[in-house]
């Protein structure tokens, strides 16, 4: 212990910290090593009764002096454990959160994680910055010294250093500061301040998060506040060399645009009927939906679920998975009138008649297949199909299909003139290759029947020509008729 305190002394000499913070730590600590001092209050600071005690101590401002005292020739070490016990005491404690702005905390833990021999060390950095995260959470009055520090070139130098660590607190401080005041992000979003987000987004895509703030981030950006087509568009050929020519690429996708989709749709899964899309945003997933669907041409055939490691795949499927659940959000809506507004606009660009047509041009399901192929005059037709491209395609459209009917007579009755009936029938069966798909059949038929007698009337006097036996279609109050020589199927009332 001597030795190492003899040293610690050595390094005082270089480093001059004042003698009235030492005696005070060594003190309060009941130790007289630096290093010693600082573990034992970052223990006693990890309860609450510690954290105010220390408080009452005015520890706080006697770790800012160390940090002050040219921080560049502090060892990382000292420097981690001042960083953690700043972040200990300014864990809910105000009068510590207030200390911490009276001395000129932010300003001194932002100009040292700042430093070009602290930013090398990267868990320097996350401490530093979950300290400030920590004191974001006090009020306006510290979310706007932080922000001013930082926005937007700290904010950029940080997003830049491209890790979870860093990325994971960083994105807490950002949405901390902004959801307290609204302004900001109008500000993060605006030409200064899209890098930071753009840079965040690159840094999630390779890296990964481990931490929701980012969704947070991102939710409140893209779909709150509507700017998921500025910053989409950023992300384009974030992956591309600069030397390629993009010129040649602009049906192509980056890795980062499939990033943000997934995470959108995920959030947009996650928060159903609580998240309100405007049109604008809606109508530009549709375009990316339509822009992608070139990829089934290529005949891929999925043999995972989403994400399926194929750029154009995963657009073509989170795109489709963000319609189906802005529409389900709106149908259960209270509003009527407001419910249909987002949905209304989707259909009037043919929305219904595009998915009615992609289905048709996919392969039936197995048990669907398996029947068709006895009948000789359908095998050539049948070879024109085209597989799922990812597990789950064709349950995802007659999923937005079901969403977009519901309770929508123009909508039942555009699928019935558009011979969609006998179609989405055939998608009440399990298949292995849609997980889900029997249930989300269903529903569909369910919501193209649901007070329609037209549509009631066609299913029951349709017949499935050749078509396998679907038991599941008694859910729906319907019952197969199979002649067992013509191998006709009819479905009938129950009576």
């Amino acid at each position: 212990m001597g030795g190492s305190g003899s040293d610690d002394n050595a390094a005082f000499v270089k480093n001059p910290i004042s003698e009235e913070t030492l005696k005070l730590l060594f003190d309060v600590s009941n130790s007289n090593n630096l290093e010693n001092s600082l573990e034992i209050l970052i223990q006693t600071s990890k309860s609450s009764s510690g954290r105010s005690n220390l408080a009452s101590k005015t520890i706080l401002p006697s770790i800012l002096n160390i940090l002050q005292s040219q921080t560049s020739l502090l060892d990382h070490h000292i420097l981690s454990l001042c960083f953690k016990l700043l972040r200990n005491l300014c864990a809910g404690e105000i009068l510590n959160q207030n200390l911490f702005l009276q001395f000129d905390g932010v300003v001194t833990v932002v100009s040292t994680i700042l430093r070009s021999e602290v930013v090398s060390d990267l868990m320097l950095v996350r401490w530093g910055l979950q300290v400030l995260a920590n004191v974001s959470l006090a009020g306006k009055q510290h979310q706007k010294a932080i922000w001013e520090e930082l926005f937007p070139l700290g904010f950029l130098s940080l997003a830049r250093l491209g890790t979870k660590e860093v990325s994971d607190p960083l994105c807490m401080v950002i949405y901390v500061c902004c959801d307290g005041n609204p302004q900001w992000f109008r500000e993060l979003y605006s030409h200064n301040g899209l890098p930071v987000v753009v840079e965040i987004v690159t840094t999630a895509s390779s890296a990964s998060f481990g931490e929701d703030w980012i969704k947070l981030l991102l939710s409140r950006i893209c779909l709150e506040e509507s700017q998921f087509p500025v910053l989409f568009s950023k992300l384009q050929f974030r992956d591309i060399l600069d030397c390629e020519d993009t010129k040649s690429r602009d049906d192509q996708f980056s890795s980062e645009q499939v990033f943000l989709l997934q995470i959108l749709s995920e959030i947009l899964n996650e928060r159903i009927g609580d998240v309100t899309i405007s049109k604008d945003v809606a109508l530009f997933v549709y375009g990316i939906f339509k822009k992608s669907i070139g990829v089934l041409e290529q005949e891929v055939r999925g043999k995972s679920g989403l994400p399926s490691g194929i750029t154009a795949v995963d657009v073509l499927g989170y795109s489709l998975t963000m319609l189906r659940d802005i529409c389900a959000h709106d149908s259960i809506r209270g509003d009527e009138e407001d419910a249909n507004n987002v949905i209304d606009v989707l259909l009037s660009y043919s929305l219904v008649e595009l998915l009615l047509i992609l289905l048709g041009d996919l392969e039936p399901p197995a048990i669907i297949r398996k029947g068709i192929k006895q009948s000789d005059n359908q095998d050539g037709a049948n070879c024109s199909s085209k597989p799922c491209p990812y597990k789950g395609f064709s349950r995802d459209i007659v999923a937005l299909v079901g969403n977009c009917v519901y309770r929508r007579k123009h909508v039942q009755d555009e699928i019935r003139c558009r011979n969609g009936i006998l179609l989405l029938l055939q998608q009440c069966v399990t298949d292995e290759d849609n997980p889900y798909l029997r249930e989300w059949g269903l529903w569909c038929v369910r919501n193209i029947l649901e007070g329609n007698e037209e549509n009631q009337k066609v299913v029951a006097e349709l017949q499935l020509q050749g078509s396998a036996d679907v038991p599941e279609i008694s859910a729906l109050g319907l019952r197969v008729d199979i002649d067992p020589k013509t191998r006709r199927a009819k479905l009938v009332n129950v009576p």
